[in-house]
């Protein structure tokens, strides 16, 4: 399953008038990261940046000169979204500021059954919050440390961190309950744990295994490994003993 996670910078919050100057995502294909980013920094044409967009984000209309407008870079925008589950941290802004730039251009907007909410994910998690993306970083222990300004990219790459916690973390294929599931996806349902196509080779020797059981049977009837399986004992040691 390849999903991208994202992220967004705007002039302001009016989505009518306001636009799109930065956006941000991260690759992430079967719930590991790619290596594969989407980054641009956007002309917002006519309108300027807000003072307390300003204030989050930090880029200034210095830092949009020369830069393409959305037109330009739609294509290339649609072409490495596409196909792909849609993560962002509140997802409903950054959806509705995006899709009014697609509008503009008569595109159809971002399917919305494509869409997951981390703030929405983490709500249903930690109902109590707060779940602010820099409070979920501080709770999984996640260094948001580089995040003096908001930043498209740099929120997304944390945003990935998060969103693989609050799914089921970074190691849920590697479960050892054979009965479980390799954790669960976006939506709540289990993800089934791989299957292996041939067991491993023991990388044991029979004097390996031998000396294992003669030290089980040291540790008396009571012994834990003596419970689970009181028949065990190498097929190397009944060839040599009997």
């Amino acid at each position: 399953m390849r999903e991208i996670i994202f992220d967004t910078e705007t002039t302001g919050l009016d989505f009518a008038l306001d636009r799109v100057i930065e956006i941000g995502g991260v690759e992430m294909v079967d719930r590991i990261p790619t290596g594969q980013t989407f980054h641009m920094l956007i002309h917002p044409e006519d309108r300027d940046v807000h003072p307390d967009a300003l204030a989050i984000h930090g880029i200034g209309m210095d830092k949009l000169a020369g830069k393409p407008f959305f037109r330009d870079v739609c294509g290339e925008f649609l072409e490495f979204f596409a196909d792909a589950k849609l993560v962002a941290h509140n997802a409903s802004f950054d959806v509705r500021m995006i899709n009014a730039e697609l509008a503009r251009l008569q595109k159809d907007p971002l399917p919305p059954h494509m869409i997951v909410d981390t703030l929405e994910l983490a709500k249903r998690r930690h109902p109590m919050g707060p779940n602010s993306l820099d409070a979920l970083c501080r709770r999984y222990s996640i260094d948001s440390s580089r995040r003096t300004f908001h930043g498209a990219l740099l929120d997304s790459e944390l945003l990935l961190d998060v969103y693989l916690e609050l799914t089921g973390g970074r190691q849920t294929s590697l479960s050892l309950d054979s009965r479980g599931s390799g954790g669960v996806d976006s939506s709540g349902q289990a993800l089934p744990l791989p299957v292996r196509a041939r067991s491993l080779q023991t990388r044991l020797s029979a004097e390996e295994k031998a000396r294992h059981y003669q030290m089980v049977q040291a540790l008396g009837t009571d012994a834990l490994w003596q419970r689970c399986d009181p028949a065990y004992r190498p097929t190397e040691l009944l060839e040599t003993t009997e």
